[in-house]
């Protein structure tokens, strides 16, 4: 998944001086088969849980993940379905808030890089 190839350069660039999180939230396309992956939309956390720990290890992600409630709480905050980049900055405002992807996720990583570049200095 290019998507989390774009995030890991970003979290390699700048994990030293921001803190990463990818947000695991409700399946795009859940019982289809997808690239490697053919899941089941999750019933309760646990299995939300399990579904993210082996999403992440058959990416080799790096970057520490978080999983939404079930009620899907962080998605509904952020609107971040399928995919969205935000930067939020040291005082809890919302430096960068990208379009919903997927196509605004690799305009808003390039866009990231810019923001954490200035934020960071």
């Amino acid at each position: 998944m290019a998507s989390v190839g774009q995030i890991e350069k970003l979290y390699a660039a700048y994990k030293a001086k921001a803190h990463f999180f990818v947000v695991y939230i409700a399946e795009a396309h859940p019982n289809e088969r997808n690239n490697r992956f053919e899941i089941d939309n999750p019933k309760s956390l646990d299995e939300r849980q399990r579904v993210a720990r082996e999403f992440a290890k058959q990416l080799k992600l790096t970057v520490p993940m978080l999983v939404d409630t079930i009620d899907n709480q962080a998605d509904k905050a952020y609107a971040g379905w399928p995919d969205r980049v935000y930067v939020i900055d040291a005082n809890g405002v919302v430096a960068l808030k990208g379009a919903i992807g997927p196509g605004g996720f690799t305009p808003a990583v390039r866009r990231s890089f810019e923001v954490l570049e200035r934020m960071t200095r």
